[in-house]
C-alpha cells in the first residue's frame, strides 16, 4: 500500500503557525492555514484539497499557487513534493451560444 494512501497514519495534531493567515491562492483567497487544516482533516491529495478549498480553480488555474499548495501539503504529510500526484488540469469552460456552434459546423442560418 502506498504510504500516501494510508489514511490512518498519524501526521500529528494541527498546530497553528504564525504565517497561517498568508494568502496562498489569490484567486480564491485561500490561506496557508486553511490548506494545512484540510490536510489534518484527512485530505491527503492535491485533488482533494482543490475540491474542498477551490485552490487552483480560479482565474489563473493554479499557475500562481500550484507549487505552493503542493509544497504545503507535502510538508504537512512529511513527504517530498515529488511523491504527490499532480491535480488534473482542465481548460476553463465558458458557456457558448448554440448559434455559434451551428454556424461553425456549417449548419443552418441564424
Amino acid at each position: 500500500m502506498n504510504e500516501l494512501s494510508n489514511r490512518f497514519r498519524d501526521i500529528g495534531e494541527y498546530v497553528p503557525e504564525p504565517d497561517d493567515d498568508r494568502i496562498i491562492c489569490r484567486c480564491e483567497e485561500v490561506t496557508k492555514g486553511e490548506i494545512r487544516q484540510a490536510v489534518h482533516d484527512g485530505m491527503y491529495t492535491i485533488t482533494e484539497v482543490r475540491r474542498y478549498l477551490r485552490t487552483g480553480m480560479g482565474l489563473c488555474q493554479g499557475q500562481t499557487c500550484g507549487r505552493l499548495v503542493k509544497g504545503i501539503i507535502a510538508k504537512e504529510l512529511g513527504v517530498s513534493p515529488m511523491e504527490l500526484e499532480s491535480a488534473t488540469a482542465r481548460a476553463p469552460m465558458r458557456p457558448v451560444e448554440m448559434e455559434i456552434l451551428a454556424n461553425e459546423k456549417g449548419g443552418g442560418e441564424a
